[in-house]
């Protein structure tokens, strides 16, 4: 049995060393296609530098050969003026000659005349006796010694540095993350820069494993980043950079992590009113669900106005841009619970609720409604709405309602007070909540316009809810208070409230 085992390890022993030969065996063959390629490529660069240097000394002997010319032009088109000065004075100089053998007074005066004006208008009175070019041709001379010396460093590409990140000139708002960064040390053969950035719910340095892969943005050529359109569904995010250039990409830098704060909450469907078929974040009518149905049943053969058609809520903050099924979130019980161990919403109470509580700061999200919806709300609740309320019919409730039916309306209700909104229902309703400063407002989510709102103080916690009739609703969570809307806040905050007779 020992002699087996013997045999055996002897046995395993050979086979790793063949396969260890085949290794070294592909590595040699890898080796020399790779030493190929790095050769070719070295040839391409080269034949590329001759190239360039072949180019340019075409450029510069033209640029010589054309001031040859033109200071030869000049100095042809000087050279012939004199000659015809020369010309012209010689023949003044044999007409003088003959004017002196002369005998009569009276021609020889004029004569003389004729000679001084010709003399006095001569041409060669008139030239310049300097040459108007010179012949050095030092101007144009080249000296390549710092070229040389430069040609003469040329080494293999370095792998680059890690850029480092500046945590001062990153900006997290409007669901938008700014990441600027820098090379310690400039470096001009940088290519590229590639930026990696994950969330995460750690709040402590940056983990080498985390639950979320990274996400990658590659070919970046500056050195500042901007992610946008982002859910913020997880506390924090981290990024890391790294350079590239034409061979190599280098290490990466430190990651950072930065805050992205804000509200996230999904839909009840513990609590929901039985005709309404609630999975996470889709909710529609169910005809079979609950005795309300009944009911509902009865009216719609008494009238035949009335329907009900498939309510769908879908959170398109929670699906990805491809259209693809949303990743499974975390589960409700993790999460502050709606309402404990309550009964169902019922009656003609059509009601869901979030799932998360707001107990302090200032939140956000956002509603859309489909076309067809008849009849919806959209505001807040204490955790103790009664299963047959309606938002806005009691005191512990807020909110706006938008009914499409025969006629459009658009009105605030808290505690059974309604009060008429005199204008268009936007497409996108934003809800904005200041817990602390006792503020629910609502507004057109794509104007920033405001649309009412609540003031009062707030003394338990809050739920988002939302009432549905014959359609649906799109929630979008995940989302920060923009800027726009921040700045309305602080012009608001020294006006008086626009709805104290709700509140």
């Amino acid at each position: 049995e020992t002699l087996q085992r013997i045999v055996s390890t002897l046995a395993n022993k050979n086979d790793e060393i063949h396969n260890f030969i085949d290794m070294l065996n592909h590595t040699i063959e890898n080796v020399q296609v790779n030493s190929s390629n790095a050769i070719s490529d070295l040839d391409e660069e080269f034949d590329g530098l001759y190239s360039i240097l072949d180019e340019m000394k075409g450029n510069m002997a033209s640029t010589i050969q054309q001031e040859e010319a033109r200071k030869i032009q000049a100095l042809q088109d000087q050279l012939n003026q004199c000659s015809n000065a020369l010309e012209s004075s010689e023949e003044l100089l044999e007409l003088a000659a003959q004017s002196l053998d002369i005998k009569d007074p009276v021609a020889f005066l004029k004569a003389a005349r004729q000679i001084k004006d010709r003399v006095t208008m001569a041409s060669a009175f008139c030239i310049s006796l300097k040459p108007k070019v010179s012949d050095s041709m030092t101007h144009l001379m080249v000296d390549f010694a710092l070229e040389r010396r430069m040609l003469q460093a040329v080494k293999f590409l370095p792998v680059p540095k890690a850029p480092e990140i500046d945590i001062a000139a990153c900006l997290v708002a409007d669901n938008c993350v700014t990441v600027s960064w820098r090379m310690s040390e400039e470096d001009s053969r940088i290519d590229h820069f590639v930026l990696e950035y994950r969330k995460t719910n750690f709040d402590g340095l940056p983990r080498l494993k985390d639950e979320q892969p990274w996400e990658v943005i590659d070919y970046i050529k500056a050195t500042e980043y901007t992610l946008s359109g982002l859910k913020f569904d997880t506390k924090y995010m981290n990024v890391r950079v790294q350079a590239c250039n034409k061979a190599i990409a280098g290490e990466y830098s430190d990651p950072v992590t930065l805050e992205t704060k804000a509200f996230v909450f999904s839909l009840d469907g513990t609590s929901s009113h039985m005709n309404l078929k609630v999975e996470d974040t889709y909710v529609e009518w169910d005809p079979t669900g609950g005795k309300g149905q009944e009911k509902i049943k009865g009216k719609e053969n008494k009238s035949s106005v009335h329907f009900w058609n498939s309510i769908q809520i879908l959170n398109d903050s929670f699906l990805p841009r491809s259209g693809a099924p949303s990743p499974k979130r975390t589960p409700i019980s993790t999460r502050s619970p709606a309402r404990r161990s309550r009964d169902h919403f019922t009656g003609e109470s059509y009601t869901v609720l979030g799932d998360t509580a707001i107990e302090s700061g200032q939140h956000y999200w956002e509603v859309r409604a489909q076309k067809d919806c008849k009849s919806y709300c959209v505001g807040v609740t204490y955790r103790n709405l009664g299963k047959f309320d309606q938002l806005g019919k009691t005191s512990s409730s807020w909110c706006i309602h938008v009914n499409n039916w025969l006629q459009t309306t658009f009105s605030a209700k808290h505690n059974n007070k309604t009060k008429t909104l005199d204008i268009p229902v936007p497409d996108r309703i934003g809800i904005y909540c200041d817990f602390n400063g006792g503020q629910l407002a609502f507004y057109n989510a794509n104007s920033k316009e405001l649309l009412h709102t609540f003031r009062t103080k707030f003394t338990q916690p809050l739920l988002p809810g939302f009432m549905i009739w014959c359609g649906g609703l799109t929630v979008s969570t995940g989302l920060q208070v923009p800027s726009a809307m921040k700045t309305l806040q602080k012009s608001e905050n020294g006006l008086s409230g626009s709805t104290s007779s709700l509140n």
